[in-house]
Order: C-alpha cells, then structure tokens, then sequence
C-alpha cells in the first residue's frame, strides 16, 4: 500500500526518512511511534524568523533575525574562554559568543564574512550579544529567502535537536492529506466557521503562516489549538468513562444497611447530622446495595462532617460482615481517624485495628492477625495499609482521606487487597480540599461526586485579619488575651525552602522567643523531624488543654481537631497557596467561639501574595477558594501534580479551556450513543500510551 493511502496512525514513524532503531528509540519516549503521533508532537511556542530586525532595533530578551557583516572574531578569556565575533550592519553592531567552538568554526567565522543570524538577546559585558545563535553564511550575488511562516519549537527531550524534529514534522505533514486523518467528531458538533477541520488545524500548528495572530497562539487560545484541545479534552474524558464502564463490569459485594446499628450510632451523638450529611450519607448507603463497585468523591469543607458520614459507611459494611480500610496520608490524620472511629465503633462492638510504618514487632503482628482472621472489621492507618504482608480477609470498602496526596498506584493497591476473583471493593475518596467544578469534571469523571455543602450548627466563619510582620509585639498581647481568657492558639511557621531540617529550626526558635515573650503560658512545639511518639504527645497535651499555644510548622494542616482553639496566627503566609491557607485556617473556629486567624506577612508583598491573602480575608468558602486557587495557580497546584501529571494534557489546560467542557461533554454523550466505534479510536489517538495508570 503506497505511503499516501495508508491511514497514518497505522504508519509507524521508522517510515520517516532518517529514522532508523536509535531514533525510533528516543521518539518512543516522547510518545511518538506513529506519522499520527509526530502529528500530535505539537509545538509549544514559536519564533518569527520571517523578518529581519535592523541590529540598531534590536532589544534585550527578544528572539531576532539579524543580519551583518563580521568586523571582528577573536578568542577572549574571561571567566570562561569563547570566540567573540563582533557583527554590524548600517544601523549598529551586536557581539556574538561561542562557548563552545571547534578550529573549523573559528576559521570560517572570518572579518568580512555576511551572516545571517536567529538567537536571543542578551545583555553582556560587550553590551548586547547574542549566545550560540543559529547563523548561516550569505551571498551577496545571490540572496537567500527568509522564512514564509513562523518557526516551530517542539518539547524534545536529550539528542532530539529542534532541526530533527522540524524535519520529521514536515515529512509527516508532506504524508498529511483528506482522509490520512480520520475525522472523529460527529458532523456538526463544532462551529464550522469557528474551527477549523483536523487536517487544517494540524497543517496551520506546525505551519502557522507569517500573518498568523501570534498572541493568540502564544495564548493557546487559536481556533486551531481550541480544535485540537477539544479533541484531546474528549478523549480524557471518554477514557475516564471508559474505566468506569470497566469498573462497573466488576462486582463488588453487595452490603445492605443495617438500620439498627446504624441508627444507635446516631442516637448516641450529641449533635444532630446536617441536612447535607444525611443526603450523601443515603447515596453512599446506596451505592453499597450495588452489586458494582462504588467509585464516590466526597468533597466537604474543613469541619463539614465527612469523617463521620465515613463511619456510618464503615458501621454498614461491618454490619453486612466485610472490612473498611480507611487509608489516611499522613500518621497525624490516620491518628486522628483511629481515635474517632474507635470512640464511636467500639460502644457498638465494632472492632478498630491500626497500622503505620511505625508500628513493630509484636504489636504489628497482633494487628496483622486481627486483620486477616477478620476480627477486625475497621482497618485505619497510612500507605502502610498496602504493603505485600497486609492480607484482608473480607476486604468490602477502602476509604481514602485526602486523595490528592496519594498517586493512583497507591488507589490500585489497595483496591487490588480483595481476593475475591474480578471483584473489587467499593471506594469512597474523601478531600478537604474543595476542587473547582471545571477540574472535577476532567480529573474525575469516572467517579459520581457528593459535596457535604454545609457546616454542622453552631460553626462560626473565622474571622481573618491581615498583619504586617512590623506589628508582631500586638499580637503577641492578643495572644496573653485570649489565653488569659481560657483559650487556645496556633502560631504556625512557614518556610520558603522545602526542608523539615529549616522548618524545625524556624519553629524551634519562634518557641524559644515566646517562652520568652509569654513566661506564664505553657507553649508546646510540633514539627516533622519530631518522633511521632513525641509529636502525638504534644498534640494529646494540647487538645487535652495542658497546653495553651501549640507553636508548629504545617504538619498540622490536617489531623488536630480542638474545638477550644480559637486563634491562628500564620506565619509568612504569603509562601502558601490558597487551598493550604484555608485547610490550616480550618484547625480554628471547631468550637461554639468566635475564632479569629491573623495572618502575618512580611512585606514587601508581590501582586499574588497580596491577592491571596485579600481572598483569604474576604471568604470562608472553600469552593470560592478553590476557584481563586485554580486561577491563580493552575491545576498542577490545586490537584497535586500526581493528578495533573496522570492527566497529561498535551495541548488542552484545564484552567484555560474551562469554557470548552460543557461542549466537550455533550459530544462525549453523542459519540457513545451514536458513534461508539469512534470512541476508542479517540482515546487511542490521544492516550494510547498513557491509559494504564488509570484503572484504579
């Protein structure tokens, strides 16, 4: 079958001239195995190398095409030796600096040489030059033609030179022709006059002519990026419902509520549920009676009530004779998640057992034991819970606390303790940090999505104030006040460096100077480098009330809940982003006292710190928070670069292409009610070597 008649994403890429073993190696670890995958290497910026910029225009930090005459090449010694040519034209004179040169090289750069030349401009101790710019000798007698459209710049990875992948994209794009490419998307599902076709799209990316709107593109915002990102945005999201599909083929034990248990459990509460914990309590309940697993993201704001909307799927599951493993990230949470859900279990003859990487010896075998003989119905602790030697005996419900902190392996893992064959436990993904809706249909379209939109009674929004750091000696007063007073406080140390060795010592030596400051007050300390023997008894004095100010590094982000704490003071908050400002903010106002967080800036502040800490004061919402996280941070931050990392867009951002989901959904409806053999052709163009990470 000739090259032009077969369908390119059968064409493997060694049907590129220069490809041979070797170079299909390194394309294979950019994903491209396939004419259609050099196709879809898109470029990530692009230069204008289609006009020449007089040497006397020439700006600092901007890419030019230059052109001149050689006045001088010599080999200098500065700090590091380097051939230094000096160009002019009749507008000015610009250097440009080898640092790697070979004789050959020196002796063609000669004085009266015309070059042409494309590079970026720096500023240098000759003024502005240009560094290892790309240059190619002119004649005068025959002039050579610039560039007709803007230059491609690929993501390439070691021994992959741009000219390489230029070359193989205009191969691929000379093989690009009606029908190469098969069009996907249903006739009439885009604008025509607003998008253009595949084919169009690809050929103006990799082309774009010299008129194209280069703030568009460099925006991502071109109908011919939309277009794609659309594309790829689809195939995401029909890749995710495609696992879900999968899935729901599995079984999973079916677990009927256990009206009795679970209704003593509430009665012995001294509050009442909210309306908005009944609501997602009775869709998890419901979704245990599946004969499929459950796949359920419960998203609730700090203090809304999630762990014991867990408890009472836990009691169920108990009830019907299965295990819960309740998997926490870090050992201060699973720690709190163990005292919660033994306080409420065990009056109902419910088992907990509780395993850390810490736990040894003869204690870890007991509760090894107690889990594989079944005795312990409840299993709470970290990623601990995976390990080989783990064995459930009946393993019916994994609960996972602060999804976002753990990878999808970890998910599988634990998903793949049930022993039972082609079955699967069901699963309920808690986070305290609320993802914008944009993100949640993209990162998480395989799972349904409950939202506890509301606060238990008697919860009062924190009251935020923003300090300059100047004013440190009034809040040291206001914390003798309120202690003075009965209350408890926070003061949490924040670092610019990612180092618990820094952070210790900052937080060490904040306590030092308020034992100072506060002789009368008894203050306690909590950072990571602490034993967590240590840090667990600093934390029990403090929410026992033996401890007045618990001075700590944002180890306590999650896991300490003392509802008589009602003042945070944040330390350099500008360094956080939103979402861990408002998870720490949430350690207060867990009580029936106004509570008050001050955050204590050092100046000067940028134009983002000042704006995050503006919406800090301004809002108590985590969903607006999350919102503003997204916008001011990206999907990387707000979801945990392991979610966005698995996402792996190419071309389509979460936060940009927003707007572009609602369409993206009601074609992905279409295409599998009407067009389901076009379904794995899509995931396949887009994800084909990126899809395995996902059944989880």
């Amino acid at each position: 079958m000739p090259l032009q008649s077969t369908p390119l994403d059968k064409l493997p890429v060694t049907q590129l001239k220069g490809v041979g073993v070797q170079l299909k190696e390194k394309l294979a670890g950019l994903g491209i195995q396939t004419v259609q995958d050099m196709l879809l290497h898109l470029p990530f910026r692009y230069q204008d190398r289609t006009r020449v910029v007089p040497i006397g225009a020439a700006q600092a930090n901007t890419d030019v095409v230059i052109e001149g005459e050689i006045r001088a090449a010599d080999i200098v010694y500065g700090r590091r030796r380097s051939l230094l040519c000096r160009l002019q034209d009749n507008t000015g004179t610009i250097s440009l600096r080898f640092f790697h040169f070979s004789n050959a090289q020196r002796q063609n750069l000669k004085v009266g040489g015309l070059l042409r030349c494309f590079g970026e401009v720096r500023r240098g101790s000759s003024g502005l030059e240009l560094i290892h710019p790309e240059y190619q000798f002119l004649d005068k007698r025959a002039p050579r033609p610039l560039e007709q459209h803007l230059t491609p710049v690929y993501p390439t990875s070691e021994g992959l030179t741009q000219q390489r992948l230029r070359k193989l994209s205009a191969q691929a794009l000379a093989l690009l022709s009606e029908g190469s490419v098969r069009e996907l998307l249903p006739e009439g599902a885009l604008d025509a006059s607003r998008y253009p076709t595949l084919e169009e799209a690809l050929q103006f990316l990799h082309k774009p002519p010299k008129n194209a709107a280069t703030d568009l593109l460099a925006a991502g915002q071109h109908p011919a990026q939309q277009r794609l990102a659309i594309e790829e945005l689809l195939a995401h999201r029909l890749g995710l419902l495609q696992l879900r599909a999968q899935s729901r083929q599995k079984s999973a034990p079916v677990i009927p509520p256990s009206e009795s248990l679970s209704q003593r459990f509430i009665r012995e509460l001294p509050f009442r549920l909210t309306r908005a914990q009944q609501r997602v309590a009775a869709q998890i309940s419901s979704d245990l009676q599946q004969p499929h697993p459950m796949l359920r993201l419960l998203q609730g704001d700090v203090g809304s009530g999630k762990t014991l909307v867990a408890a009472l799927a836990a009691i169920q599951a108990a009830s019907g004779g299965y295990q819960t493993a309740v998997m926490a990230p870090t050992e201060i949470l699973a720690e709190q998640h163990r005292g919660n859900f033994a306080s409420w279990l065990a009056p109902l003859g419910i088992k907990v057992a509780w395993l850390t990487g810490r736990l040894k010896g003869k204690a870890r075998e007991t509760q090894l034991k107690a889990i594989e003989d079944g005795s312990a119905a409840v299993v709470i602790g970290t990623h601990a819970l995976f390990q080989e030697q783990v064995i459930f005996r009946n393993l019916g419900l994994a609960i996972i606390d602060e999804q976002h902190r753990f990878g999808v392996h970890q998910r599988m893992a634990l998903k793949n303790k049930r022993q039972a064959d082609n079955s699967a436990p069901h699963q309920l993904i808690m986070t305290a940090t609320p993802i914008p809706r944009t993100l949640a249909m993209s990162a998480y379209a395989d799972l349904d999505c409950s939202v506890i939109d509301e606060l238990p009674p008697g919860r009062t929004p924190v009251n935020t104030v923003v300090i300059s750091n100047q004013r440190r000696e009034e809040i040291v007063q206001r914390i003798r006040n309120a202690c003075s007073e009965g209350q408890q406080v926070y003061w949490v140390c924040t670092l610019i460096e990612e180092s618990e060795v820094l952070e210790a010592q900052a937080a060490e030596a904040i306590a030092d100077e308020l034992k100072l400051s506060l002789p009368e007050i008894d203050i306690g300390l909590v950072h990571g480098r602490l034993k967590p023997s240590a840090k667990e008894r600093v934390m029990s004095a403090f929410a026992g009330g033996d401890l007045q100010l618990l001075v700590a590094t944002t180890v306590i982000e999650v896991g300490v809940d003392v509802p008589n704490a009602s003042l945070m003071i944040i330390e350099n908050p500008e360094r956080l982003g939103l979402a861990q400002l408002h998870q720490l903010r949430g350690r207060v106002g867990r009580g029936t006292r106004e509570s008050h967080c001050v955050l204590l800036y050092g100046a000067p502040l940028s134009s983002q710190g000042s704006e995050r800490l503006k919406i800090m004061r301004q809002t108590n919402d985590g969903f607006v928070i999350a919102e503003k996280d997204l916008q001011l941070r990206g999907p990387g931050e707000v979801l945990g670069t392991r979610q966005t990392g698995e996402l792996d867009l190419r071309i389509a951002d979460l936060q940009r292409d927003a707007h572009l989901l609602t369409l993206v959904k009601t074609i992905a409806d279409d295409l599998m009610q009407h067009h389901p053999d076009r379904v794995q052709a899509l995931i396949d163009r887009w994800l084909r070597h990126r899809l395995v990470y996902a059944d989880s």
